[in-house]
């Protein structure tokens, strides 16, 4: 796409400060050619905008006239995005409904959606318009996909998922496996737990490749509107994820947990079963959860405690070699100024 930066202005809601012309891309400040915009989102790479040679910066006023070209904006990292939405096309070329694809004659597909290749609808399945099933997936029996979702790759839906609108499932994710549901024998062994229940992934998600989301043992696993969870995260069965939750890779919550709206959950956190955390809560990196959290609180370390306390534990931890050495020669010290037991002092 080629296009004047006083139409992408335009477009994108912004004033556009300085000189007009045409470009065609995106760059990094400094990588950008005459012809790609960039962006700019903290002061420290401020000396970067001498030597760019970025056709235009996305950038708030402070930095406006410092480049030949500026769309200002009071988030650039925001507007930056819409810009890349703009020059980036979407994966996958191939439209409408594939002869090579199986859709059972029972499953309903919209006009306007499309199937690839090798993609596999079951019986009762619902498609909506808009939405797009890439080569190797499988949406099983009674599933139901919204408006505008993408199921990349070698997706599974099982048996009566729901997706709502606009949902983007990344390559390898599995939603509506059986949950871990055991009970024991009492000669050894274990039988399974039907898992009858279904997955409900709401409007506008995102789910990372190779995540898995378990069904529910009876009723359903909800992932609430708005919430991203990244690659290779593991949701076990009953539990219930509120609104615009961000939940990072490797992060992995035990069965019937309940997730407030707007929780952070960084990189290989773990969360025991049952277990509630509050809204806007964060769940530092690696952090172990056996208990519920309060809303609002920053949570690190193992087992999980305020992130204040994990910190000055983790400034402590090298230096308890050195205190355990001091204690042991404060020991000794001690001992050698006790009186020897059954023997009387010098001046008795």
């Amino acid at each position: 796409m080629r296009i004047a930066l006083s139409a992408l202005a335009e477009r994108l809601g912004l004033p556009l400060r300085g000189s007009d012309r045409q470009v065609s891309g995106v760059g990094t400040l400094e990588t950008a050619g005459p012809d790609e915009v960039s962006f700019i989102t903290s002061a420290k790479y401020a000396p970067l905008l001498a030597a760019t040679r970025a056709g235009a910066v996305v950038c708030t006023e402070e930095f406006a006239d410092r480049v030949d070209a500026a769309l200002v904006s009071a988030n650039p990292a925001l507007d930056f995005a819409r810009l890349l939405e703009m020059f980036s096309p979407p994966q996958g070329r191939f439209a409408g409904v594939s002869e090579r694809a199986f859709v059972d004659p029972e499953a309903r597909v919209a006009e306007g959606a499309t199937v690839f290749p090798l993609a596999f609808v079951g019986p009762g399945a619902e498609v909506g318009p808009g939405s797009r099933i890439f080569p190797g997936c499988y949406v099983g029996e009674d599933c139901r996909i919204g408006r505008d979702c993408t199921l990349y790759p070698n997706v599974t839906l099982m048996a009566r998922t729901v997706l709502g609108d606009r949902v983007i499932v990344h390559p390898g994710a599995v939603l509506g496996a059986d949950g871990f549901g055991y009970v024991p024998r009492a000669g050894g062994g274990r039988d399974k737990i039907p898992q009858v229940g279904i997955v409900v992934v709401e409007d506008d998600v995102e789910i990372g490749a190779c995540t898995t989301i378990d069904r529910a043992m009876l009723e359903k696993t909800v992932i609430g509107a708005g919430t991203k969870i990244d690659n290779l995260v593991q949701v076990a069965h009953n539990c219930v994820l509120g609104e615009n939750c961000t939940i990072v890779a490797q992060v992995g919550i035990a069965g019937s947990c309940t997730v407030g709206r707007d929780v952070l959950m960084a990189g290989q956190a773990g969360v025991a079963d049952h277990v509630s955390i509050g809204d806007g809560a964060v769940v530092g990196p690696i952090c172990g959860v056996r208990t519920d959290i309060a809303p609002g609180a920053r949570m690190g370390g193992i087992p999980a405690m305020e992130y204040g306390t994990y910190m000055r534990n983790l400034s402590l931890a090298p230096k308890i070699p050195e205190l355990f050495k001091r204690v042991r020669q404060l020991e000794k010290a001690l001992a050698a100024l006790a009186p020897t037991p059954g023997k009387e002092s010098a001046h008795e």
